[in-house]
């Protein structure tokens, strides 16, 4: 038995404890009451499944809204119907036997009368048509909410695929630029290139197909990334990268950082001509991660670089983080001083500890340097 029908009869079985607590009261004892309940439960069991499984799905999802009308109607009828025929042949003589057998003398005169009498009664007509739609009603708004919520996971999962999507190509296009220019010079640097884009593609491929990844591997492939940069621009470029806090432990969706620093290198130093500098630092303390980037900008800034703050790089991130981490982010951007631009990501970590027990996060990691207090300045950086 799968896990789809457990939950259905977890469901039901909760459907029937709560009826009997809720009409128990008014009846002898709670163990009447029970089997009073499990009387109607088929009723109620084969109503909501007409009407989620095939009412649902066959107009409303369609959208016939004339058509699911009288088709509807049919269905309160006939549950109605059912319901007062048992409620008229078993439920009420059984409780009146009940009552008989306590009291002795017991007289009810809701029994009174033909069973076409009693079914046409106005009070028991509106008490069935309560008593027989409410737990239907009930159990079509959770499923109806259960549609909506896989629907909107369904969509927000789509369109994290479709960013995350977006940084591939966005990524490759600059380092084959990147390694074309290189290539033109024929530069001796131009395998060395090769092969870290090599591991970063690996990475992309096959290790950012689930929804986080150890945040340790994540900055070790950002650290190759800006160890490719660093062989393009030699000495020309003053960078720092400083880590400090302990990385294990931890999870993250990823490639969330990459554009901010693709940023700095695209528009900072690949545009300075003179003495261009990009500082990198990355904190984690208390459960909670700090990555600053600031870098040098141009005397003068091409049309493309104006629109620093619209580029597709950081339009993405900004969308993975609103849908990712809602209101446990924060993204500054400052470009106040005329040769200084900034970037602030900061991230609460707390939901996203790893531990050994999880899955779909890899367990096995390459080597990656030291994690605390790593500083590059002024220098190539080792892969």
């Amino acid at each position: 038995m799968n896990k789809r029908v457990w939950q259905h009869i977890v469901f039901w079985l909760i459907c029937t404890v709560g009826m009997t607590v809720i009409y128990g009261v008014g009846m002898p004892d709670y163990m009447t009451g029970l089997q009073v309940i499990l009387m109607f439960m088929p009723v109620h069991i084969l109503y909501f499944y007409v009407v989620a499984y095939w009412v649902m799905p066959h107009y409303l999802r369609l959208r016939k809204y004339l058509q699911v009308i009288p088709v509807l109607l049919a269905c309160i009828f006939i549950s109605w119907f059912c319901f007062r025929t048992i409620e008229i042949l078993f439920a009420d003589p059984f409780l009146y036997n009940v009552e008989l057998k306590k009291r002795g003398a017991f007289v009810w005169h809701k029994l009174d009368g033909s069973f076409r009498a009693q079914l046409l009664k106005p009070v028991y007509i509106v008490n069935a048509l309560e008593q027989s739609n409410l737990l239907v009603l009930v159990a079509i708004c959770l499923k109806s909410l259960k549609i909506w919520y896989e629907k909107r996971q369904v969509v927000l999962q789509s369109e994290l695929n479709f960013l995350k999507g977006q940084i591939h190509p966005h990524f490759l296009f600059n380092t084959l630029n990147n390694l074309y220019a290189l290539t033109l010079q024929r530069s001796l640097q131009s395998p060395a290139i090769v092969l870290g884009l090599s591991n970063i593609l690996r990475y992309m491929s096959y290790e950012c197909n689930t929804e986080r990844v150890l945040l340790k591997r994540d900055v070790e492939v950002l650290q190759n990334y800006v160890a490719l940069e660093k062989i393009r621009y030699e000495d020309r470029l003053d960078l720092t990268f400083s880590i400090v806090g302990n990385l294990e432990h931890y999870s993250i969706p990823p490639l969330l950082m990459l554009p901010l620093v693709e940023n700095a290198f695209k528009h900072g130093a690949s545009e300075t001509i003179h003495e261009p500098w990009i500082n990198i630092n990355l904190q984690i303390k208390q459960h909670k991660l700090t990555f600053k980037i600031s870098n040098s900008k141009p005397a003068t800034q091409s049309p493309l670089a104006e629109k620093h703050l619209g580029n597709i790089g950081l339009k993405n991130v900004k969308k993975r983080l609103e849908l990712l981490f809602h209101n446990e982010h924060s993204l500054q951007l400052f470009e106040e001083e005329e040769d200084v631009y900034v970037a602030i990501l900061e991230l609460d970590l707390t939901g996203h500890v790893y531990t050994a027990s999880q899955k779909g996060l890899p367990v096995v990691l390459q080597s990656v340097k030291q994690t605390e207090n790593i500083v590059y300045e002024n220098q190539n950086i080792d892969n």
